[in-house]
């Protein structure tokens, strides 16, 4: 965070890296791609309001439209100060897409981001996905040069299992580990990432956690998606099963009654009763959007809410899986020595 950033308001802060940073990020990869049509304009008033409200914490990475989106966040930062988070490793050619987060390709990546952004340090910087043949020990030892360099202040991993977490705080401290976490998709609880990051001094940076927007109430069918809209490919878009998963919004509907809030609001507030390591970073295009989310903060769900939520959204209550089969994450080898063999 640059020297003249301004520091959330005391009690409404969640702690990354030693720095404090508001309750909610923003996730700015819709201003570029993924969700149909985007306008800069409105993207960038966007912006501006989130920091207004008190938003530190912009996340965004080198993939999300070829560095449109670094661009974007990174003419922001001319005449304002956020922590910014981004990412390397997938990299992308036409329509073909891999993942490289091989040493020298990093190096090369993290100065091309500097650029795009306009700063001298990247606040914190993410392997956005493992290659699943470079040993994380490889990438988190050449992160970790990039931090004496002064290029990077924090290092971070998305979308990685507690093991390579382990291993990879063993090279470095990681700061925040990115995974998906919302009411319908709680792998990281089940399979133990957030007690590994726990245990580590790791925050959990939460993306989607508005469930690409389903738990927003909003979305019943996909009559209203852009023909770009990437959910058509995801397994839980599919007509049949978004028909299946509607009925689990009917939870949050008592919940919403209780609070006079949105559904939106109740999943956020969800997120956030997951614990003061858990920081979530709803995406929006829109000012009303931006406003309502963060007006979450102000919901405190009880426990018995929260035991409510959970066994509505079981896991094996959600249809389709959160990503395609083929493009599932990649979280890395299972060992150094398997890497090189």
């Amino acid at each position: 965070m640059s020297e003249t950033a301004q520091p959330p308001e005391a009690g409404r802060t969640r702690i990354l890296g030693g720095d404090p940073v508001g309750l909610f990020g923003l996730g700015c990869m819709g201003m570029s791609e993924f969700y149909g049509a985007h306008d800069d304009a409105r993207s960038t008033e966007v912006l501006h309001a989130a920091i207004d409200a008190g938003v530190t914490l912009l996340d965004t990475a080198d993939m999300y439209g070829g560095g449109h989106n670094e661009r974007l966040v990174g003419a922001v930062l001319r005449t304002r100060s956020a922590f910014v988070a981004t990412k390397f490793g997938i990299r992308r050619d036409g329509e073909r897409r891999w993942n490289d987060s091989s040493p020298g390709y990093l190096r090369t990546a993290c100065d091309a981001s500097l650029g795009r952004l306009g700063v001298d340090t990247i606040d914190l910087y993410y392997a956005h996905r493992l290659d699943g043949t470079t040993p994380v020990e490889d990438t988190v030892g050449a992160l970790a040069e990039l931090v004496q360099a002064g290029k990077v202040r924090h290092i971070g991993l998305s979308e990685v299992d507690a093991a390579t977490l382990r291993r990879a705080h063993a090279v470095h401290p990681i700061a925040a580990v990115q995974s998906e976490l919302s009411l319908w998709t709680r792998d990281v609880v089940t399979d133990g990432v957030l007690a590994a990051a726990r245990e580590l001094g790791t925050a959990l940076v939460a993306y989607s956690p508005l469930g690409r927007g389903f738990l927003t109430g909003a979305l019943r069918d996909r009559d209203g998606l852009a023909e770009d809209d990437f959910r058509f490919t995801n397994p839980r878009f599919t007509e049949t099963n978004l028909a299946a998963n509607l009925p689990l919004l009917g939870a949050i509907d008592q919940v919403v009654e209780r609070h006079g809030a949105s559904h939106a609001q109740i999943a956020l507030a969800w997120v956030l009763a997951q614990g003061v390591d858990v920081i979530p970073i709803p995406g929006t295009r829109r000012l009303d959007h931006l406003r309502e989310n963060l007006a979450a903060a102000a919901i405190t769900l009880t426990d018995a809410e929260v035991a409510a939520l959970d066994a509505a959204f079981a896991p094996d209550k959600v249809h389709g899986q959160r990503y395609p089969a083929a493009t599932l994450p990649v979280t890395g080898p299972a060992s150094t020595e398997q890497a090189r063999a």
